[in-house]
C-alpha cells in the first residue's frame, strides 16, 4: 500500500516537473543547435492586411480600441479594419459607424453565433494578404504591427503571434498572479519559436497568411489555436514575435479568470480533436511533442494530481513528510478560497495570490476537461470584461 502511494506521488511530481520545468529546459537545449532567421522587410514590402475585430457588446471600450488600431504604424492604404459585431445589443455598432470616414468597416450579424461563427462570416469581406485578428480589450503598442507582419518575409512562417503582456490598475488585486503566468508562457513560446514553432497563437493579437485563414472552421473551436495547427499541416511554422507587444488588462477577479479558463480550455480540447493527427510524432516530429507538452500536459496536470493527493492522505498517518504536504495542500486550497471571494480592487498579499491562482487554474482545467469529454461545446462567448479604460 505504501509503495503504491509513493509510486503515485513520484509519477505526479515527475509529470508536473516535466510540464513546467523540464519541458522548457529541453526546448532551451534543443534551441542551442538551431538559429532563427530574423525577418527583413522594407517600407516598400509591406503587404495588404486586413485587421479583424470580433465584438459583442463592447460599447465601453470600442472607441478606445478603434483609436488604438488607427494609431498603429502601418501604411493606411494597405490596411483594412473590419469590425464584426455578433448581434450586439448595446451602442457598439453605432460607435463603430462613427469611424466609417476613417476606413473602419462594420459587419453586423443578425443573430448571435459566437466568436468563430463571426470570424467565419467575415471571410468573404477580407481583402488582405495577411489577416490580423485582435480583441476589443487588446492594446497593441503603436510599433507592434510592423514587426508582426515583417515575420512573413520568411516564406516558412504561416502564423505570427504577438507578445502578450498582462497589465492591471493595481498590482495587488485577487488575480495578480496572472501576469506571472503570462510572462512564463511568453518565455516558453520564445523557446518553442527557436525549435519548431508555437502550437497556438495569442488570441489577443496575431496574424495569419490569407490562404490559411480564409476557410470556414467549426464554431466550437478556437481559430487562434487552429491557425498554428493548420499552418503546420501545410509545412509552415507559427512564431512568437517578441517586439510585437500587445497589452491586455487582466481579469480583476479569480472567479472571472476561472470562467475564462474553463471556456478557453473546452474550446482548446475541441480544437485539438479537430487536428489530432498532428500529435503523431512519426509524421510531425518535434512539433507533435511541443503540441502535447504545451497543451495536453498542462491540461491533465490536475488529473494526475488527484490520485497523488489521495496517496498523500493515505500516507499522512504514518509518514511525517506526507503530513506536511497535506498541510501545504490545504493551505493552498484556503488561499484559493480566500482569493475567490476577495474584493476585486483590494490588495491581496502576494503570498496568497500565487498559490490561489495555481489552484484555481488547475481546477478550471479539470472542469474543462470533464465538460469537453461530455461533448459540451461553447460556441457563444461572453467577452471577459477587463479594466481596459483603467489599465496602465
Amino acid at each position: 500500500m505504501i509503495s503504491a502511494c509513493v509510486w503515485s506521488l513520484g509519477v505526479a511530481v515527475a509529470f508536473g516537473m516535466y510540464t513546467y520545468l523540464g519541458y522548457p529546459m529541453l526546448l532551451g537545449l534543443v534551441g542551442l543547435f538551431r538559429r532563427g532567421r530574423p525577418p527583413v522587410a522594407s517600407a516598400g514590402d509591406w503587404p495588404a492586411i486586413s485587421i479583424v475585430l470580433p465584438v459583442y457588446n463592447e460599447e465601453a471600450v470600442i472607441r478606445e480600441t478603434l483609436e488604438n488600431l488607427l494609431r498603429l504604424d502601418y501604411p493606411a492604404d494597405r490596411r483594412q479594419i473590419l469590425v464584426v459585431s455578433d448581434a450586439s445589443t448595446d451602442r457598439t455598432d453605432a460607435i463603430v459607424r462613427e469611424y466609417a470616414g476613417h476606413g473602419v468597416e462594420l459587419l453586423r450579424l443578425p443573430s448571435r453565433g459566437g466568436k468563430t461563427a463571426a470570424e467565419n462570416a467575415a471571410l468573404s469581406l477580407l481583402r488582405g494578404d495577411i489577416i490580423v485578428t485582435t480583441d476589443a480589450s487588446a492594446r497593441p503598442t503603436p510599433g507592434a504591427l510592423k514587426p508582426l507582419i515583417a515575420s512573413f518575409a520568411d516564406p516558412a512562417v504561416g502564423v505570427a503571434s504577438g507578445h502578450y503582456v498582462s497589465v492591471a490598475l493595481m498590482d495587488g488585486h485577487a488575480n495578480q498572479a496572472e501576469s506571472w503566468y503570462v510572462g512564463y508562457d511568453m518565455w516558453v513560446r520564445r523557446l518553442e519559436t527557436r525549435v519548431a514553432g508555437i502550437p497556438g497563437a495569442a488570441g489577443c493579437f496575431h496574424a495569419v497568411r490569407a490562404p490559411l485563414h480564409l476557410r470556414v472552421l467549426p464554431e466550437e473551436i478556437s481559430r487562434d489555436f487552429a491557425a498554428a495547427l493548420l499552418a503546420r499541416e501545410q509545412g509552415l511554422r507559427a512564431v512568437s514575435v517578441e517586439t510585437a507587444i500587445c497589452s491586455v488588462p487582466r481579469v480583476p477577479s479569480l472567479r472571472g479568470e476561472y470562467r475564462r479558463k474553463v471556456r478557453t480550455i473546452v474550446r482548446g480540447w475541441h480544437t485539438l480533436a479537430f487536428k489530432r493527427s498532428l500529435l503523431n510524432p512519426f509524421r510531425h516530429g518535434l512539433f507533435s511533442c511541443i503540441l502535447a507538452s504545451h497543451k495536453i500536459c498542462r491540461w491533465i496536470v490536475p488529473h494526475v494530481a488527484l490520485p497523488a493527493l489521495v496517496a498523500l492522505v493515505c500516507l499522512a498517518p504514518t509518514v511525517w513528510w506526507a503530513r506536511w504536504c497535506v498541510g501545504l495542500t490545504a493551505a493552498a486550497g484556503l488561499c484559493a478560497a480566500l482569493a475567490w471571494w476577495w474584493p476585486e480592487h483590494r490588495r491581496l498579499p502576494k503570498v496568497i495570490a500565487l498559490p490561489a491562482y495555481l489552484v484555481v487554474g488547475n481546477v478550471a482545467a479539470l472542469h474543462a476537461s470533464i465538460r469537453a469529454a461530455r461533448g459540451e461545446r461553447t460556441p457563444l462567448w461572453e467577452p471577459t470584461r477587463r479594466e481596459v479604460e483603467r489599465a496602465a
